[in-house]
C-alpha cells in the first residue's frame, strides 16, 4: 500500500489544487485517526480528514464494498459516477472537477446507482453525514495532501 494522505475542506473560494496521494493510499495515521467526528484543522484553516486514494481499476472498483464503515473519506480517480450495490451503509457522495471544486453532494443508500456528472473527474465518498459536518456542498475547494511520514 502506498503512503496516507489527507483531505482540507477549505471555506468556500479557498484552497488550492493540492497534490493527490498516491493510488491505494490508507488513512493518515495518528491519534485522531479514525475519528471523522473531530477533524484537525489543516495549514490552510479548513478542517483536515484521513484519505484513501482509489487511483487503479481495480481500487475503485471495490471501494467501499465489504466494509462496515470508514474512517475519514475515499476518492476515487477518475471517476464520474458511483454505485452502492452491495454496500452495507449509506454514503455521502460529492463529485467534483478537475479543479478539486465540489458540483453535487448527494446521500445514497445502499443498492442505488448513481448518475453520472459529466463535468466530474473524482468522487468523494463517506459516511452518510460527514459532509455537512465537514462543510462540503457545491462551490467548495478541496485540497488534497500527501502523509508527511509515509509508512508511519
Amino acid at each position: 500500500m502506498g503512503p496516507g494522505g489527507g483531505l482540507e475542506v477549505g471555506p468556500e473560494g479557498r484552497g488550492g489544487g493540492g497534490r493527490e496521494a498516491g493510488p491505494g493510499a490508507e488513512p493518515e495515521a495518528g491519534p485522531e485517526a479514525g475519528s471523522e467526528d473531530r477533524p484537525e484543522v489543516g495549514p490552510g484553516g479548513g478542517l483536515e480528514v484521513g484519505l484513501e486514494v482509489a487511483a487503479s481499476y481495480r481500487a475503485r472498483r471495490r471501494g467501499l464494498l465489504g466494509r462496515d464503515g470508514i474512517a475519514g473519506a475515499m476518492l476515487l480517480t477518475p471517476a464520474n459516477s458511483v454505485h452502492t450495490l452491495g454496500m452495507r451503509f449509506p454514503i455521502d457522495v460529492a463529485y467534483l472537477d478537475r479543479r478539486l471544486r465540489v458540483l453535487a453532494v448527494v446521500t445514497m443508500r445502499p443498492g442505488r446507482l448513481g448518475l453520472p456528472r459529466p463535468r466530474a473527474r473524482h468522487v468523494l465518498e463517506a459516511e452518510a453525514g460527514a459532509m455537512a459536518r465537514w462543510g462540503v456542498r457545491p462551490g467548495t475547494r478541496l485540497t488534497l495532501t500527501a502523509d508527511p511520514t509515509p509508512g508511519a
